[in-house]
């Protein structure tokens, strides 16, 4: 079997098994694109964009706020996890609202919470079978019959739906014998260029649970090196590299997500992991959609926001309001949208979160009347019923 063609396969096999997370893709008419990722845990919006012009920011979390970010505009700072995305930033294509949630309230349940911001509804109603892109999919006449693709074992309600979609959940794992993984160092050892892909082949599969003596000849030091950039960095990228290639054909939307945002305890470390996948997608999408990048909208949003203290295992508890970040060259980046509320006591929700001053799908709402022309009852009564979509503070270009 030729090199390439043994690791175009070994490609697939990664994107179709258990350790990548789900990810969708439809197929619509123009040019513009839209990605939207789905932070699964809670993503602490305090922590990633870190608005440390308010006094109280600092007495409410003196060990997660000792770590200085990097200054954006005078009253936010960037976790320096996110730092690879100043340029981003400076250019004009990473933006950013604080304080935003779905109508879900008080139960801070990760699976209630996820399973109303992909059904997009309020809590007032029971909650459809269909996801909010899949009804955007319904009302758009340019979507075909090769409107969605799904990969992945768990379907992704943002797209379940009536529209056509199509899914590929294959049961393959990255199972690798021990004779094949004498063969890959052999056939790989003299090549340094796809032996460091043998090796991350291999720690890749060993983190599905596939055991192994084969270390490629490296140090115990290197191998926990090359199993953190196999485990923890090229997950998210897999996902966004997978995704910019279909957006580079046909696909004009794409949706996946990333879990790892439950930070209880010890919230330093675990964001910084977090944070470093979610910059490896977006810096992922803008490198493999070249020119098609100036097309494109990026949205990352999560179930909730997280306490406004840190808690007594330096992490944060579920809260309310949140943050979402908005990237690509579509953008009208370099910017902070929406007003911050404040973290005096009495304006917090409960006593204990950031107040909500912003719904969470008024800007994907945005994004699609920019993008694809939706009009704004359609988006207020099919796409996301019940949401009052005030006026665009200008997200798009």
């Amino acid at each position: 079997m030729q090199r390439r063609r043994f690791l175009t396969g070994l490609g697939c096999s990664l994107a179709a098994s258990p350790f990548v997370t789900p990810v969708s893709f439809a197929a619509t008419g123009g040019e513009k694109r839209l990605v939207v990722i789905i932070l699964r845990g809670g993503m602490d919006g305090m922590d990633a964009l870190r608005p440390t012009g308010d006094p109280l920011f600092a007495q409410y979390r003196p060990r997660l706020a000792a770590e200085r970010g990097l200054p954006l505009d005078g009253f936010y700072e960037l976790h320096p996890a996110l730092s690879d995305l100043m340029p981003l930033w400076k250019a004009g294509d990473l933006a950013f609202a604080p304080a935003v949630s779905t109508p879900y309230r008080d139960k801070r349940s990760h699976f209630d919470g996820q399973d109303l911001l992909e059904a997009g509804t309020g809590m007032d109603v029971t909650l459809p079978r269909d996801g909010w892109l899949n009804r955007l999919l319904q009302v758009m006449p340019g979507a075909t019959s090769e409107t969605a693709f799904s990969v992945g074992r768990e379907d992704m309600r943002l797209l379940s739906g009536s529209a056509p979609v199509s899914s590929w959940s294959p049961e393959a794992r990255l199972d690798m014998s021990p004779q094949a993984r004498l063969l890959l160092q052999e056939v790989y050892h003299g090549d340094a260029l796809f032996r460091e892909a043998g090796e991350e082949a291999v720690l890749i599969a060993d983190s599905l649970g596939v055991s192994s003596d084969d270390s490629f000849g490296m140090s115990k030091s290197e191998m926990r090196e090359a199993r953190t950039r196999a485990v923890q960095g090229s997950q998210a990228e897999v996902l966004a590299r997978f995704a910019a290639a279909r957006l580079n054909e046909h696909a004009r939307i794409a949706a996946f997500s990333l879990p790892g945002w439950d930070t209880h305890r010890g919230q330093r470390a675990a964001m910084s992991r977090a944070l470093g996948g979610l910059q490896g997608a977006v810096l992922t999408l803008k490198s493999e959609l070249g020119a098609n990048w100036g097309q494109t909208a990026v949205v990352a949003m999560t179930e909730f926001g997280r306490t406004a203290r840190e808690n007594g295992s330096v992490g944060t508890d579920h809260g309310t309001g949140g943050a979402m970040l908005l990237a690509g060259g579509a953008i009208n980046g370099g910017r902070v949208f929406g007003d911050w509320p404040g973290l005096e006591e009495a304006v917090l929700y409960a006593r204990r979160d950031l107040m909500p001053v912003t719904d969470v799908r008024a800007y994907p709402a945005w994004l699609m009347q920019g993008l694809f022309g939706v009009n704004q009852s359609a988006l207020e009564l099919s796409i996301f019923p019940g949401l009052k979509l005030q006026r665009d503070p200008g997200v798009l270009l």
